[in-house]
């Protein structure tokens, strides 16, 4: 018994030392602004940008295939921040309707099914099986997973509430 435990102990430990050294010497280095990009982006993995998460968005950005804009929970400030690291300016125009807009739970009709806290990437949903649900403004991001799956239409997107979180200021118009 002895013997089997100080083997198979031998044994993860040089497994563990070959495979740090490996990693250390065998590593493919990678896209050091993609990686940069996808720290500003939210890392919710939610999709809505086409993509199939925030990695996949950064690279797709750093290589030029996607535009600043590609990112809807990030909103103005995102797009802000991804402009002035690629060095690019965005206009009002291109950057679209980035209004932020948070889920709200209309209590008459919520049901308590559970099927919206399941899909929501950053859990902003809270509840109990039959009870009413609630929305955590902090952490919603207004994708809409939620609105799209409710049975019962209780759950709405709504512009969120000018607080200093939200509010951006409009870049002045060109003088004509």
């Amino acid at each position: 018994m002895l013997n089997a435990i100080i083997s198979l102990t031998l044994l993860g430990t040089l497994a563990g030392f070959a495979l740090g050294v490996a990693a250390r010497f065998m590593r493919v280095p990678g896209n050091a602004l993609a990686e940069e990009i996808e720290t500003l982006l939210p890392g919710s993995q939610c999709g809505q940008c086409g993509y199939a998460g925030c990695s996949a968005a950064a690279a797709a950005i750093a290589e030029g295939n996607a535009p600043v804009t590609v990112c809807p929970p990030g909103g103005k400030p995102l797009i802000d921040a991804l402009a002035e690291k690629l060095g690019i300016t965005v206009s009002n125009k291109d950057s679209g309707n980035n209004t932020l807009s948070l889920a709200r739970v209309s209590e008459e009709s919520c049901t308590g099914c559970t099927r919206c806290f399941k899909v929501c990437p950053t859990d902003a949903i809270v509840g109990a099986p039959r009870q009413i649900h609630t929305v955590i403004r902090d952490a919603c991001i207004g994708c809409g997973k939620c609105v799209s799956i409710c049975p019962t239409e209780c759950l709405q997107l709504y512009p969120a509430d000018l607080t200093l979180r939200t509010w951006c200021w409009e870049k002045p118009r060109e003088a004509a």
